[in-house]
This record gives structure tokens, sequence and C-alpha cells, in this order.
């Protein structure tokens, strides 16, 4: 009788077979490439919700939410507060963001704060406001509102959005979403962090890399431009005299 109740205790004590969703995705394209004609990508992203290894269930039970948050290349950004002074513009205070996203577009499949609460989303920084917040200097207390301009300008030129029906699912867990590079795009590398939602919490997340990057002659004025500047300028100013003076050469005629 001992060792039957021994058994029994062990028996639940044991963990059964886990229960939980994985996902399953994926991009149209792992690089893009900038030439003399490029004028922007669309890239497709796309997956499925599956259960996860060892688990029981043949199939997963939702609903579910997707959210996918695709960042460019880091870098510093400078916002600047313009005054008129003495009947001209000029820039009176500026503020820099260090490490901040070139890139920074937010899809998801409903209204964000119908998929989770509002403190989950200030928690991991989903909200394209909230990107400024560790930019910024510490201790700053202009930064909100510098960082609120300079959110609404990326916003502006295409480089930051929030687009709440950006994802579709076209099955109970097949989804699909497409987001638009710009034909400025910043060239280096990008990444789409793609989360799983239900019941209001993260359940799975994937991340999947892709490059941005110039080829052929575009590439090669910008390693001159990088690594011989001063080459670069001479080159350029001549090409810009011999230019000038070859117009000047055939409208005379």
């Amino acid at each position: 009788m001992r060792a039957l109740v021994l058994l029994l205790v062990l028996a639940l004590l044991v963990p059964g077979p886990a229960q939980a969703e994985k996902l399953v995705a994926t991009l149209s394209n792992n690089e893009v490439a900038i030439t003399s004609s490029f004028v922007g990508e669309k890239l497709t992203l796309f997956g499925n919700i599956e259960p996860e290894a060892g688990a029981t269930q043949r199939y997963v039970e939702g609903p579910f939410h997707i959210v996918i948050v695709i960042t460019g290349p880091l870098q510093t950004r400078v916002a600047r507060l313009k005054r008129r002074q003495l009947g001209i513009w000029m820039n009176s205070e500026q503020m820099v963001f260090k490490e901040f996203p070139s890139f920074y577009q937010v899809l998801a499949s409903g209204q964000l704060t119908d998929i989770t609460d509002e403190a989950t989303l200030a928690r991991m920084k989903l909200l394209p406001e909230a990107q400024t917040g560790a930019a910024a200097a510490p201790g700053t207390a202009a930064a909100a509102r510098f960082g609120g301009e300079l959110v609404r300008l990326m916003t502006k030129e295409g480089y930051f959005g929030l687009n709440e029906q950006g994802v579709v699912f076209r099955s109970n867990t097949l989804y699909l979403a497409q987001v638009s590079l710009p034909s400025d795009a910043t060239p280096g590398p990008y990444l789409a962090r793609t989360y799983l939602f239900k019941n209001g919490a993260v359940i799975a997340e994937h991340a999947e890399g892709f490059s941005v990057r110039k080829i052929g002659f575009e590439r090669f004025v910008g390693l001159a431009a990088q690594q011989q500047p001063l080459l670069y300028g001479l080159v350029a100013v001549a090409l810009a005299l011999f230019t000038g003076w070859l117009g000047g050469v055939v409208f005379r005629r």
C-alpha cells in the first residue's frame, strides 16, 4: 500500500507534456538591395501558430493576436527647436537622442489596447513614442517634448508608424503582414520581432533579421565617401566644375 501511495505521489509531481504554443515565422526577403532605380521595397511577413514540441494537443486554441515590430539600424538623431529672432528663424535649443531607431514600424492584428493592457505596452516599449525614453539623456526635463516632436517628424516622413490593422489572419492560426521600406531607407541590419498574445499576455515570440545594403556603383560611391572623404570631395568638385563648363559650352552653341 505504501508503495502504491508513493507511486501516486510521484505521478502527481512529475509535470505532464507542455501545452504551449509556438510561432513559425519567416520573411519574403532576407536582403534588400539598393540600386540607382531603388524606389522602396515591400516585405511580407507571414507565419503560423503551432503546438510546442512535446505538447499533447494536435491543434492550438485561440483567440490569438499578433504584434510585429520592425526596427532599423540605430543612429544618433538631433532634435532642434527653431525660434524667430530678429526676423530670422534660428536654432535655439537642441537635444541629442543616441541609439535611436532609424526605422520603427508596429503592425498589429487589432487595437493594441484591446490586445493587452497599457502597463504591458509600457513595459515592452512597443509604441513608437516609447523609443525616445531610452535614447535621451537621463534626467532631461525636455526629453518628452523634443522626443514627441522627433517621433512626429519621423512618422510624417514614413520612418515610424503604427498600423493596428497591419496583421491579417488568413485562418485561425495563419497570419500575414506587409511593411513598406521607403526609398531612402537607412542601409544596415533590420530586425522583425513577432509577439504572440493570448488573453493579454505574450505566450511566444520570434525574431527574424534582414539587411538593407547598397550594391554596384551606389555602394562604391558610399564607401568612397566614408573611407576617402578628401579624395571624394575633390572628385565631386571636379565633376561639378566639368559639368558646369560642359553645360556652358553646349548652351553657348
